[in-house]
C-alpha cells in the first residue's frame, strides 16, 4: 500500500469553521420549515388504494 504524499503548500485536513449563533438558529429554521411542508404534503397525499375486480 503506498502514501500520497501531501504537495508542499497543501493541507489535506479539511476542518469547516465553526458555526455562529445565528447561522445554527437559520439552519433550525429551515430543517424545521422542511419537515413541515413535508408533513403536509404526506398528509393530504391521497393513498393510492388497490382496485377490487367483481366477479
Amino acid at each position: 500500500m503506498n502514501f500520497i504524499k501531501e504537495p508542499k503548500g497543501v493541507d489535506f485536513v479539511i476542518q469547516s469553521p465553526p458555526l455562529t449563533e445565528k447561522e445554527k438558529i437559520e439552519i433550525s429554521e429551515f430543517i424545521a420549515s422542511r419537515k413541515a411542508k413535508k408533513d403536509v404534503e404526506t398528509r393530504s397525499a391521497k393513498p393510492k388504494g388497490v382496485k377490487k375486480i367483481n366477479d
